[in-house]
């Protein structure tokens, strides 16, 4: 694969290489598929920031044709990974990156490892059916999530940036094409793990076990079994990331274990929703016929695909109740960490046997009235801080459900500091979440060639806790969703 030397003004990343270490079992080498005369449609700065991009790196068309897949940055090496994978239940066999290609991990100013990872950079071997590419909607989408979550303090992938082209992609019709540079210090699956085990190569097993072990979970090396420890790490990880999911209305839509991080981190944007009317079976992909990925079915899902990287993994754990006691906590590490989070969200420190009775009830009322997610809970910090009561009560019919409600929840912060409460709810409730209607504004704009709509919505999710009235879309984007919203359809293919 040639390479060529570096520009004025483009990164002279350090790069590292382990996964392509991991042998050609792993990967296919292969270099990205060119986009016809690309440009550039959004970019994070904080994320340049955090790789050590040097200034005025935008402006050189050296950068752009890089992540575009036009050339090879120095020192990158290109490469396809295969892994497999239960869809929607079923087991799918092979898949891979069928639309990525992982260019190797970079050393950043703060001493870290991340991986770069293009995303609908051309066909690979692992395409299948695909035509390796990316449309401009999906690739807002994942560009806006990406920074979104990270800015809740949710564990994510992240996103550089998105390279345009004019290129025409069909999907449900003709379309233009996109490729979002992302960033994770792995982008390694529980399917990567499924694929190995099923296929009987307990020697990759083990490499891309160890491989794990040695740069993210160090201490489950010195444990009596390494890969129980392994399991048992994950297992917490992603307790916490379905309670930080569940807590902020959050709904990834194909929760597939091929869109599992080894991490615990959220990864593969496609029909994610954030709540807009309370429905805890609201299904937010309108592929999922049978609702297997709603709202109050992902903690479940969450441990089905545990499950899944637990039997992947028995070769070398080789003991099945150390497997299922490595699993087990799951089932009271979720609770926990949703109550804590929920606790947070009324300005307690502490989650009780009250503030849970309290969190049931107010569900059940927002369930039944459909009341906004995030409009109700940062209207009650506000009330908490001093706001009429009247600006809650105004979410709902039942004036005298939410009264007796408001009523017992004022006796339990009565025990509490009422400023601090309040402090912590603001920190803990956003002002702004990436709604699907906001999505599709910019997305409507962007397709004119109008990217700046991306970038004024990047800086209010960027700081989703602080109030920004003077934003000329603030008053829009942080009230109720036009109607138009409900009739939105997100799939797959998205």
């Amino acid at each position: 694969m040639v390479t060529t030397p570096p520009l004025a003004a483009e990164p002279a990343f350090e790069w590292r290489h382990g996964f392509e270490s991991l042998g050609p079992e792993f990967h296919t080498p292969l270099a990205p598929t060119p986009l016809r005369d690309p440009y550039w449609v959004a970019r994070s700065d904080a994320m340049a920031r955090q790789l050590g991009l040097p200034a005025g790196a935008w402006q050189t068309p050296h950068l752009l044709e890089a992540l575009a897949g036009n050339r090879v940055l120095p020192g990158s090496r290109p490469l396809a990974s295969v892994y497999s994978g239960h869809q929607f239940g079923v087991w799918a066999g092979q898949l891979g990156d069928g639309r990525a290609h992982l260019l190797g991990e970079v050393r950043t100013p703060a001493d870290d490892w991340l991986e770069l990872q293009l995303k609908g950079s051309g066909l690979t071997p692992y395409s299948r059916m695909g035509d390796g590419r990316a449309v401009l909607r999906s690739s807002i989408r994942e560009f806006l999530a990406s920074e979104a979550m990270h800015a809740l303090g949710i564990p994510t992938t992240r996103a550089l940036c998105i390279t345009g082209s004019d290129q025409p992609v069909r999907r449900e019709t003709v379309e233009t094409a996109a490729v979002v540079t992302r960033v994770a210090p792995t982008f390694i699956r529980f399917g990567h793990f499924e694929h190995f085990s099923a296929n009987g190569q307990v020697d990759e097993l083990r490499r891309l076990t160890d491989h794990v072990i040695d740069h993210f979970y160090p201490a489950c090396r010195a444990a009596a079994n390494p890969a129980a420890a392994l399991l048992a790490a994950v297992t917490q990880r992603t307790a916490a990331l379905m309670a930080d999911w569940q807590a902020v209305g959050f709904m990834h839509g194909v929760m597939n274990t091929d869109n599992m991080s080894i991490l615990g981190l959220t990864i593969d944007y496609g029909p994610f929703q954030f709540m807009d009317g309370f429905d805890p079976a609201h299904i937010c992909n309108h592929s999922d016929h049978s609702g297997r990925y709603a709202y109050h079915r992902q903690p479940q899902i969450g441990y089905w695909n545990l499950f899944a990287l637990a039997q992947a993994l028995m070769p070398l754990i080789d003991d099945q109740q150390a497997a299922l006691d490595a699993l087990e906590p799951y089932k009271t590490l979720f609770p926990a960490a949703l109550d804590q989070r929920m606790a947070a969200k009324l300005g307690l420190p502490q989650a009780s046997d009250a503030s849970r009775a309290l969190v049931r009830e107010v569900l059940e009322l927002m369930a039944r009235e459909r009341t906004d997610w995030t409009i109700f809970w940062r209207r009650l910090s506000h009330h908490v801080g001093g706001a009429p009561a009247d600006t809650v009560h105004d979410l709902f019919v039942d004036r005298a459900a939410i009264d007796r409600w408001l009523l017992q929840y004022q006796e339990l912060l009565a025990q509490s500091d009422r400023a601090l409460a309040a402090g912590l709810m603001l920190k803990t409730n956003p002002a702004i979440v990436l709604r699907n209607h906001m999505a599709e504004e910019v997305i409507a704009r962007a397709k004119l060639k109008d990217f700046q709509p991306i970038q004024d919505l990047l800086a209010l999710l960027e700081t989703p806790f602080d109030e920004q009235p003077a934003h000329p879309r603030w008053a829009d984007w942080t009230g109720f969703p036009p109607d138009w919203a409900s009739h939105i359809q997100i799939s797959c293919s998205s």
